[in-house]
């Protein structure tokens, strides 16, 4: 028996070919659905790696703060991405190697070059203190209450902030000074006229002063008197003039010369012409004087650059009664009457007062130049009592 074979026709492989065309025409719309969908889904996965990757940083320098939307991780990359340098002496919240992450907020504190001049020294630096009080807190430098600060500690510091310390002290000093005593006359009748006895010797007394010098960085600027007390009380001193009337048997004596005229006539004369000559009244004051010479005359003042007020005498200068003169003239101490001027008494000396010379003391230094050189003027030289009035 033979084996039966199917028989193969040409329509079996058509028939094939058709189903596989259906089938495809069918599944096209599911296979590119599909292909659509992974690829979205490709795409989300994309996006949402990438959201995760991308981070919103808080940038804050020198105050002012940004936003900053970065894909880096490290903070340098992200200050490079922003194109952000900074110097050494920068201050930065967190280390440039370290790991940033969304919402984080980074802090950059620009350092400012300052200059500080204090005691004499000069620092230039860079720093990131706000004020200038914070500045010297930093670099030690000691600031008293007394001390002068430019600019003021409060102002803020920025680039090229030139800072001046001026060092002021103050000290109080005392001066002592040398306090005149008076001269006080007295009349007393149990002394003859034209006599004196000193009853109580004077002494100086002394004024302390406190004297209140200001420096500046070590350099004297000021200095002014802040108070005064009298250390040591003047003592006055007292002399008793008399104005007892001379005795009798000085008349006699007188008499008694008159009446040898006749045998000497011509010394008799003399006698009276000497006691007629050395007595005269001016202002209102009859007084006997030693001599009478014929001076020139200048004046000056305590107002003078060199001029003290102390006199060689060691008393004080006084309008109305020091003259300077010379001693080998007219004796210190000595009263004197000056035509036209009047009384003054030589308490003082001077390198330019030599022979006939007088020079008047006046406190006005204008007054003192006015007065210009007088010559020929007469001079009484009468003692070292003043004469008192009649």
């Amino acid at each position: 028996m033979g084996v039966f074979q199917p028989e193969k026709t040409h329509d079996s492989k058509i028939s094939s070919m058709s189903y596989a065309l259906r089938w495809k025409h069918e599944n096209l719309r599911q296979i590119s659905t599909a292909a659509i969908v992974s690829i979205a889904v490709t795409l989300m996965i994309l996006l949402l790696v990438y959201s995760q990757s991308r981070k919103q940083v808080y940038l804050v320098v020198d105050g002012q703060m940004k936003s900053v939307q970065t894909n880096t991780s490290l903070l340098q990359e992200m200050l490079d991405e922003q194109e952000i340098s900074l110097k050494p002496e920068d201050q930065i919240s967190m280390p440039l190697s370290g790991a940033i992450s969304d919402g984080d907020k980074v802090v950059i504190d620009r350092a400012s070059s300052v200059k500080v001049t204090a005691d004499g020294a000069t620092k230039h630096l860079y720093t990131t203190a706000k004020t200038v009080g914070d500045v010297l807190k930093e670099t030690g430098v000691k600031v008293k209450e007394t001390d002068i600060v430019t600019p003021a500690v409060e102002t803020a510091v920025s680039t090229n902030t030139d800072i001046r310390i001026v060092r002021m002290n103050k000290q109080v000093v005392q001066r002592h000074e040398s306090l005149p005593f008076r001269v006080v006359k007295t009349s007393d009748p149990s002394i003859y006229k034209g006599e004196s006895r000193v009853i109580q010797q004077g002494s100086p007394g002394v004024m302390v002063q406190y004297i209140e010098k200001q420096y500046k960085d070590g350099k004297l600027v000021s200095k002014k008197m802040v108070g005064k007390e009298v250390q040591t009380v003047t003592k006055d001193k007292v002399i008793a003039v008399g104005t007892k009337k001379k005795p009798v048997p000085v008349v006699t004596e007188v008499k008694t010369a008159v009446a040898k005229a006749s045998s000497t006539p011509a010394k008799v004369k003399k006698v009276s012409s000497s006691s007629s000559n050395n007595r005269v009244s001016r202002a209102g004051v009859d007084f006997s004087y030693k001599k009478l010479i014929k001076v020139s005359m200048t004046a000056y003042s305590s107002g003078e650059s060199g001029v003290g007020t102390r006199t060689a005498t060691g008393t004080r200068v006084t309008e109305g009664r020091t003259i300077a003169v010379d001693p080998s003239v007219i004796p210190l101490g000595w009263w004197v009457y000056i035509e036209g001027v009047g009384f003054r008494r030589a308490e003082d000396t001077g390198g330019a007062i030599k022979g006939n010379i007088i020079d008047i003391y006046y406190d006005s230094v204008q007054q003192a130049r006015n007065f210009g050189r007088k010559s020929g003027l007469k001079v009484y030289v009468i003692g070292p009592v003043k004469p008192e009035l009649n």
